[in-house]
């Protein structure tokens, strides 16, 4: 099948060059001009992938990645004018994957939808795979039904905070460096800022620490990276 893809953006002209470039290389597509659009398809198809302008009527995307987020882990992509740093890091603590700056060309945009699919697909668990409890401390990680628990509670995450928090789980008290990290969860023919790892640990600090603001377990190792301390 198909991999389906929703672009959402209210310039015509961007729509067609999207669906021109994706379709071309195998991508069926789907679209909507407004956030309000956006999220009526949402609901009522299934997409695979969302590529989800920043600027847009009705809701914006950032409103749109936020309330797709409360019930969903689909990757989304946000699409970023040249020049929208802010927009860029709250696109990303509120729930997406990745971003790309306007004007890009087809091959970058191919690349990052290409490697954020696959990094998906990768670490979906296949329903034979047997139960693997990784458990430190009060957090339990089901790599199976690709869950986090803490002292009981679930911790929702989206696809790449569950593959972080899974390299973190596999290398406890570890210093892990922000290129091992980018290199892994985003793959190594990564476009992107290394910075969107700095972004993707504050927003999995909000979730898993009591206070975020002195993290206990997701901790800074200065000048190298970030550990999971479990000490």
């Amino acid at each position: 099948m198909a991999i389906r893809i929703l672009l959402v953006d209210d310039e015509p002209l961007m729509i067609k060059g999207l669906k021109r470039t994706l379709e071309q290389d195998g991508y069926e597509t789907d679209s909507a001009a407004d956030g309000e659009e956006a999220l009526k398809k949402l609901n009522a198809s299934h997409y695979d992938l969302v590529l989800l302008d920043v600027m847009l009527p009705k809701l914006s995307g950032i409103e749109v990645c936020q309330i797709v987020r409360e019930t969903s882990d689909i990757p989304i992509i946000m699409l970023t004018a040249k020049g929208e740093d802010m927009d860029k890091i709250l696109g990303l603590e509120y729930g997406a994957d990745d971003y790309i700056t306007k004007p890009f060309s087809p091959t970058e945009l191919l690349a990052r939808v290409d490697s954020l699919y696959r990094r998906v697909e990768m670490h979906t668990p296949k329903a034979a795979a047997p139960v693997d409890d990784i458990t430190l401390g009060e957090f339990v990680l089901n790599l199976r039904r690709r869950t986090l628990l803490k002292n009981g509670k679930n911790i929702e995450l989206t696809q790449v905070e569950f593959q972080m928090i899974e390299y973190f789980f596999n290398n406890p008290d570890t210093a892990l460096d922000r290129t091992d990290i980018l290199e892994k969860v985003w793959g190594s023919n990564y476009f992107g800022e290394e910075k969107i790892v700095d972004v993707n640990i504050r927003r999995l600090r909000m979730k898993v620490e009591d206070d975020p603001s002195q993290p206990r377990h997701l901790v800074t190792v200065w000048g190298m990276g970030y550990k999971w301390n479990t000490k």
